[in-house]
């Protein structure tokens, strides 16, 4: 689900860039996802550990 979410946001992001249209709601968007990917990566790591 959240890879899918991420997979979208990229797209929508790239027709942002190309046609300029609500390009700075997208940028936002985008760092949110990325933030939440990589914060699920730490915590699947942290996890695996124990």
């Amino acid at each position: 689900m959240l890879w899918t979410l991420a997979g979208i946001l990229l797209v929508l992001w790239i027709l942002g860039l190309i046609f300029k249209v609500a390009g700075g709601i997208i940028h936002i968007l985008l760092v949110i996802a990325a933030i939440i990917i990589v914060v699920n990566l730490i915590r699947g790591r942290a996890s695996g550990r124990g």
